[in-house]
């Protein structure tokens, strides 16, 4: 329902939610920004599926994965970075390089891939008046990691986000394909369908239960699919200084599939939203 009302809404060239004041050229930065995301659901960030929401924050992930064999891969950065809203309704996030550290013979440390992603808020409603979202995306990952920790060509991932609230509860999901500059024969185009379940506790606190799936319906890995189940808890946000505030959190991804590169994967997040 919440994505026909979208939808219905983006054609007639409305926002619900706005207020009847809208931002105007005469807005500050940070006026626009707040203006743009008091249209929006108030819901937190989850841990690995990309929000629908539009943020204004840096952002550092920490994973750490438990291979076959009993490696591990550490991930200092895991690719997030700084998430700004330039104008009404877009975002930009500009990645840091992961560094990517091993302990097994044979892998070298090094920096992952850089990159950027774009969202577009094609319509959203607060919790005021409808509580959902929608929202695409764009990112593009470049191949600038060193000793293989990252991919061998330039990956583009066009994005579709959604999410629906109902009072306390809240559910964001992203569909998304991942298509490589080159070799797309023996490299895929993988599909990744992310959902995060949050409820709202005592304000700050907000358990989860993340469902992070891909599939492969081509290249070397054709007819594979990996599913993580993520249970997590965020907290936040925490108002630090004027508009500075704290968010952080932790989860662990716990494969639920046969085929699975990794598991028990732990996740620490902390954002810094402005």
């Amino acid at each position: 329902m919440a994505l026909v009302l979208c939808g219905s809404v983006w054609l007639a060239g409305q926002t619900p939610g706005a207020d009847a004041t809208t931002s105007s050229e005469n807005d500050g930065w940070f006026e626009r920004v707040s203006r743009t995301q008091a249209e929006q659901p108030h819901w937190i960030t989850p841990l690995a599926t990309v929000t629908p929401r539009l943020e204004e924050e840096f952002r550092f992930d920490f994973i750490r994965q438990q291979l076959p064999g009993g490696g591990q891969n550490a991930n200092f950065g895991a690719g997030k970075g700084l998430e700004i809203i330039p104008a009404r309704n877009i975002e930009v996030i500009l990645t840091v390089p992961a560094y990517v550290t091993h302990n097994r013979p044979g892998a070298q440390n090094g920096w992952g891939d850089s990159g950027f992603l774009v969202k577009y808020r094609l319509c959203a409603s607060n919790e005021t008046k409808g509580n959902y979202i929608l929202t695409v995306f764009f990112a593009t990952s470049f191949p600038t990691a060193t000793h293989g920790n990252g991919a061998p060509h330039a990956v583009f991932t066009p994005t579709i986000a959604a999410g629906k609230g109902w009072g306390n509860f809240d559910v964001q999901s992203t569909f998304s394909v991942g298509i490589p500059s080159a070799e797309r024969p023996l490299l895929g185009t993988p599909l990744a369908w992310n959902t995060a379940f949050q409820y709202r506790v005592l304000k700050k606190l907000w358990p989860e239960l993340e469902v992070n799936s891909t599939f492969w319906p081509n290249g070397t890995l054709g007819g594979e699919k990996q599913a993580f189940l993520t249970p997590g808890l965020v907290i936040g946000h925490i108002p630090l200084h004027n508009r500075l505030g704290l968010t952080f959190g932790t989860g662990m991804q716990i494969a639920a599939t046969r085929f699975h590169p990794y598991n028990h994967a732990w996740i620490f997040s902390v954002r810094f939203p402005f």
